[in-house]
Order: structure tokens, then C-alpha cells, then sequence
């Protein structure tokens, strides 16, 4: 048998990693996550620092790896067509070229935070934090409207933060947007921080009406009874008591899967 017979396929190493369920798939997987954390992390911190050449050199070296995953995945995917319509594919392409774009300095600087956007958004991620995390699967719906409620609400910091700190006085830094977001969103709104001009005005509009709608349903979903998934064979309600015997909806008898005693 030669050689090049038994060197294993790059390519079907990475195709493993990105679409397997193995241990080591898992574990490459959750990986992309912390780096995606940790990219987020980047972001927010060197908000508050001027530029300088050792900023410029991590933005690239994130923005290479970042171009390195999203042309993987694009070489993977089988529906390529699709793939190119999805938001969290063209926030993957605004975070690159704000990385990688060194000439745009801060002015797209925001764009890197819509990477928190493919946080927990993975088909692959989900499922398999369903099965290997008990906790995710007993406070999924808490877990999913959080991590919804912090992408918007770093989002929005970072749209407030661009468009305002150059022109506002009252938006110094990161700090300042985040304190304007968090205030308006829980609508305590102490009003010493203003958003100046029309597209100011339309962003605090954005926060009000989306910002406390996400704050909402994080509330209901952390005060009201606990649930479980258990379709039901007849209706498709989804949601239902722990001790249910039978379906509120139809009357169907409910076979609800538990995990026993801890």
C-alpha cells in the first residue's frame, strides 16, 4: 500500500470536524464558539483604546481566520444559493471586511459585533448542546431569549457607539452607548444621554420598540411555570407540563420523557 493511500484527506478532516457528530467534531465546534466569544471580547475592549499597530495586527490576524471559516463552510455547503441569502452569512461578511479593511478605521468598526450574531445559531451547535448539557435542555427557552437579547442589545451599542461618538459629546466610549442602550431598553431612561440627529433618533426608536419586546419575552420566559418539549403525536403542541398525562390542547394521552430523579 503506498503512501498516498494511507495519509489520511485533508479535506475530509475538515469536512469531519465541520459536519460529524465525533468527539472531536464536538469539541471543534465548541471551539468556534469561544473564538467567536473571544472575538466579541476583542471588540468591546479595544473600544476604549485609541488605534495602534498591535490593534491592526489582531484585526487582521481575526479577520484572516474569520475569511478562513466562512470560505470553509462555503466550500461545504451543498445549497450554496441559500447559504449566500442567510443575515448571519452577510454579518460574517461585514465582520470580515471591518476587519480586514484597515482603511475604514472605526468607521466600520460596528460591523465586527454582528459576529455575536452566529452565536448558538448553529444547527449542529444546538443540537448537540441538547444532548450533551442537561441544564441547556431544561432552560433552553431562558438560554436562547437571553443570548437574543444580548446580540441586539451589543448590536445596537455598537450602531449607537459609531454613528454618535464623533458628533455627540455625551458618547465618549463603548461605556457610554452601552449605559444609552441598557437605560432606554428597560425604559428607566434617565435622559442624560440624548441621541442628536434623525438617525439618532430613529435608533433610539429601534431600542424602544425591539430592545424592550426581547426584554419581555426574556421576563416571561424566566417567570413562568417550567415546560417541557414533548410534541404531541396529535396536535404538534409543543410545550407542555413536566407532569402532564394528557395534551391541553387535544385531550391526547402524553408520554412525557423524563430524565428521572438527579
Amino acid at each position: 500500500m503506498s503512501r498516498s493511500q494511507t495519509r489520511p484527506d485533508p479535506s475530509d478532516f475538515i469536512r469531519s470536524l465541520y459536519l460529524d457528530h465525533t468527539r472531536a467534531a464536538r469539541r471543534f465546534r465548541y471551539a468556534l464558539l469561544l473564538f467567536d466569544v473571544l472575538t466579541v471580547v476583542f471588540v468591546i475592549v479595544t473600544s476604549f483604546f485609541p488605534r495602534s499597530p498591535t490593534v491592526e495586527v489582531l484585526d487582521a490576524i481575526f479577520g484572516v481566520l474569520i475569511l478562513a471559516d466562512f470560505l470553509i463552510r462555503l466550500r461545504l455547503e451543498t445549497e450554496r444559493g441559500y447559504f449566500l441569502m442567510r443575515f448571519t452569512t452577510w454579518a460574517d461578511i461585514a465582520a470580515i471586511v471591518s476587519f480586514l479593511a484597515p482603511v475604514a478605521g472605526e468607521g466600520l468598526g460596528f460591523l465586527r459585533i454582528l459576529r455575536t450574531l452566529r452565536l448558538l445559531r448553529s444547527y449542529h451547535l444546538l443540537a448537540q448542546l441538547r444532548k450533551d448539557v442537561r441544564y441547556f435542555r431544561a432552560h433552553e427557552d431562558i438560554i436562547l431569549a437571553a443570548v437574543n437579547l444580548g446580540v441586539f442589545l451589543f448590536v445596537m451599542t455598537g450602531l449607537i457607539y459609531t454613528t454618535q461618538w464623533a458628533v455627540n459629546p455625551e458618547i465618549g466610549n463603548y461605556a457610554d452607548a452601552l449605559y444609552f442602550t441598557v437605560t432606554t431598553l428597560t425604559t428607566t431612561g434617565f435622559g442624560d444621554i440624548t441621541l442628536t440627529g434623525p438617525w439618532g433618533r430613529m435608533l433610539s426608536v429601534a431600542v424602544m420598540i425591539f430592545g424592550v419586546t426581547l426584554f419581555l419575552r426574556l421576563l416571561q420566559v424566566l417567570f413562568r411555570p417550567p415546560k417541557v418539549r414533548q410534541e404531541c403525536n396529535r396536535c404538534g403542541l409543543l410545550l407542555h407540563d413536566p407532569d402532564a398525562v394528557h395534551c391541553k390542547h387535544c385531550g391526547a394521552t402524553m408520554h412525557i420523557v423524563t430524565e428521572g430523579l438527579a
